[in-house]
């Protein structure tokens, strides 16, 4: 059956839950999932609330959500109603490096990951073959320092084009422009490979060797203008000790990256995400 996915975030106040749960149940709706959060710092109320019609009712989502304004409005709702059963339409972003892309195809194909990829876009060739023995168009647009405005221009075009939804930066070596990161606000994920911030910059994992670290890092976090600080999603841990060496780390790392990538993707796919400021709220 299908279902649907209601997404609200507002100022924090007595009666919400009892007005969208009396909207539901009164336009033929079984709940069949809600999460809530308080944030009692910033003042600020989050709900995710999973439903689908009654058994016998005459499904009208148009009706549905247009009526839903008489609910928002008094209490200053910032709201996004889902269709649960379409896959998400999203872009995926390579450089040269191949486990975070290897992954989340992976996943996809065993249907851990409700997406289309509508196509892979990298500047360098390198991961050309599989994207073709996939089926999946590939997009190469280089960049220089000469190109970069072009090629990004060229990005939002095909991201238009392809109606995409999000965009994934799946180990793409490249850093975005503020404008770029400005438009894709919301919608583009990128993996880190530390706890942020940290060893940023060329070779990270035989700086971490050199510290002499203890725990190896990754960070899913949304793009923003400022370089790897955007709200963080996700993050996974691995414990190392004095007898790994560079190499190891590197292993280490690629697992960790591609744990945390596809987590990220995956809460971003079934909409349990909700920015508040610089943080997330998750609904796992």
């Amino acid at each position: 059956m299908n279902h649907y996915i209601l997404k609200i975030s507002c100022p924090a106040t007595s009666g919400i839950v009892a007005a969208v749960t009396t909207y539901l149940a009164g336009r033929q709706c079984y709940l069949s999932e809600l999460a809530q959060f308080d944030d009692e710092f910033t003042g600020r109320f989050f709900m995710r609330a999973v439903f689908r019609f009654n058994t016998g009712a005459k499904p009208d989502i148009d009706a549905l959500r247009q009526g839903f304004d008489d609910v928002a409005v008094p209490f200053e709702m910032d709201w996004e109603l889902f269709e649960g059963n379409r896959p998400m339409r999203v872009l995926l972003m390579v450089s040269k490096y191949d486990h975070c892309l290897t992954d989340l195809l992976y996943r996809h194909h065993k249907g851990e990951m409700d997406m289309q990829v509508t196509a892979i876009v990298s500047n360098h060739l390198d991961l050309r073959p599989m994207a073709e023995r996939e089926g999946i168009r590939f997009i190469y647009l280089p960049v220089t320092r000469d190109t970069k405005a072009q090629q990004e221009a060229a990005l939002m075009q095909i991201v238009d084009e392809t109606r995409t939804e999000l965009v994934v930066l799946a180990r793409y070596m490249q850093i975005l422009s503020d404008d770029l990161c400005k438009q894709l606000s919301g919608r583009a994920i990128n993996i880190h490979h530390s706890f942020l911030p940290g060893f940023k910059g060329a070779k990270p994992y035989h700086q971490a060797y050199e510290r002499g670290v203890k725990l190896i890092g990754a960070t899913a976090h949304y793009v923003t203008s400022d370089l790897d600080e955007g709200p963080i999603i996700e993050q996974e841990v691995q414990r190392v000790d004095h007898a790994y060496l560079p190499d190891d780390l590197v292993a280490i790392g690629r697992d960790t990256e591609t744990v945390a990538l596809s987590k990220a993707l995956k809460y971003h796919l079934e909409h349990r995400v909700f920015l508040n400021g610089d943080k997330t709220v998750i609904f796992r």
